[in-house]
């Protein structure tokens, strides 16, 4: 436990500082981009994350795994196996999106080099995947820390300068924003591949048992691909929802042009606001899939079970408190950082679901670690159901409009982190309020 407890301190403390910055950010291109171009810009992010999650295979999460639950003899000939794997479903993505992305209709709004400039980020999001799930895997937390940093600083750096120093019209000003997001994105590259190296480099120096590379593909993609299922449901909602929104306040009586500015105060201020504090949940999450994989194939129930109502207080001690103040600083906040007043009602209404969404992370953590992967899909499914059905009915009513919006958010968010914390409870022997209700000897 200790182990989990020092790579958790190590993320949180750099995952806030680059929560901190990526803070910065957002206040840059909410200045330079206008409410419009920052609406323009969360609409189309969601499609960009698409294509680049496909790019990485979800290969941290699946070699993560593999390395936790594996002896270390094993590791130089799985790694090998997985750096094949990865350069082959690379160059077969790199064709397939070549073809695809041109006339993906979501980019004709936007510059003609930004489908081009997401092309170029495949294989760097792919080469990058590996290395990140074998430090992962690692418990090595203090280099994906880093390059979590790195990535948020070299961003900031780049927008800073370049707006400080160029004018752009709103459409190139909008390439620019993502060009920079791409650069980041190499730097990292960069960094991680050069550990890597070096740590396979060492690897290499000790005796190892070789693993039969059919082994390996089926393990990797069986965590893969029901786990990369998953992100691309999460995705393509994450990409739908945008549009759904506008077009549930459009039906509300909302011009076309007030939809898109609301939506952009409702995602580009209020969400990332609420999502400030999310940092240390996607901590959790990173180090608990590899630790609860092992601890799973090691049948250590009961270690199950303590991690879970930790992370469970963990989550509840820093959530409540920010929650809170979300909800009575609303309007301060939105106004300091992002010089908008009208964005604090959203703010506030989105408490619940920022709350929820604390919780349901590490969840997710959870359900992969225990090889859950359908459950957690399942319950996508579900709760988007519920958020898609209720975000038009009530968001196109016009005595509703946003704020019908938000209450569809928010009882979707409320029902996948029940589905979440029954399922897992259920699996791993713990009644609905976290006490132990069977031993570990049942298994």
């Amino acid at each position: 436990m200790s182990t989990f407890l020092k790579g958790m301190s190590v993320l949180v403390i750099a995952t806030f500082l680059a929560e901190v910055v990526e803070f910065l950010v957002n206040m840059i291109l909410a200045r330079e981009l206008g409410e419009s171009g920052m609406g323009h810009y969360m609409t189309i992010l969601p499609t960009i994350f698409l294509i680049m999650m496909l790019a990485t295979f979800e290969l941290p999460v699946s070699i993560s795994k593999m390395v936790a639950e594996k002896d270390e003899l094993y590791h130089r000939s799985m790694i090998g196996h997985a750096v094949r794997l990865a350069v082959t479903f690379t160059a077969v993505l790199l064709i397939a999106a070549a073809f695809v992305l041109p006339v993906i209709p979501v980019f004709n709004d936007y510059h003609p080099l930004l489908k081009w400039v997401v092309l170029s980020l495949i294989p760097v999001m792919t080469i990058s995947a590996i290395a990140r799930g074998f430090f992962m895997g690692k418990q090595e937390m203090g280099k994906i820390a880093i390059s979590h940093f790195l990535r948020r600083s070299v961003q900031l750096v780049l927008l800073t300068v370049v707006f400080q120093y160029f004018a752009f019209g709103s459409e190139t000003a909008l390439l620019v924003a993502f060009c920079t997001l791409a650069g980041s994105e190499l730097v990292v590259f960069l960094y991680l591949l050069h550990l890597f190296i070096m740590s396979y480099q060492r690897i290499k120096r000790v005796p190892g048992k070789p693993v039969s590379g059919r082994e390996v593909r089926k393990d990797l993609i069986a965590v893969s691909v029901p786990t990369t299922g998953l992100r691309i449901f999460h995705s393509l909602t994450h990409a739908v929802q945008p549009f759904l929104i506008k077009a549930a306040v459009i039906s509300a009586g909302i011009s076309p042009e007030m939809a898109t500015e609301q939506f952009g105060m409702l995602a580009g201020i209020a969400m990332t606001v609420g999502f400030f504090p999310a940092f240390i949940a996607h901590s959790f999450l990173i180090i608990l899939i590899p630790t609860v994989s092992k601890a799973y194939a090691e049948k250590e129930f009961h270690k199950l079970q303590k991690l879970l109502q930790q992370v469970m207080l963990l989550t509840f001690l820093y959530g409540l408190p920010a929650v809170t103040a979300f909800y009575f600083l609303a309007e301060p906040m939105t106004n300091m950082f992002f010089h908008s007043k009208d964005a604090a009602i959203y703010l506030q209404l989105l408490a619940p679901y920022f709350l929820f969404h604390y919780f349901t992370i590490p969840m997710q953590a959870y359900l992969i670690g225990l090889g859950l992967v359908k459950d957690a899909f399942i319950h996508s499914v579900y709760a988007t159901v519920v958020t898609f059905s209720l975000i038009y009915l009530v968001g196109s009513r016009p005595e509703w409009g946003m704020e019908g919006v938000i209450v569809g958010m928010n009882t979707g968010s409320l029902v996948i982190l029940f589905l979440h914390y029954l399922t897992i409870c259920k699996k791993i022997g713990i009644t609905w309020l976290a006490k132990s209700s069977i031993s570990d000897s049942r298994y």
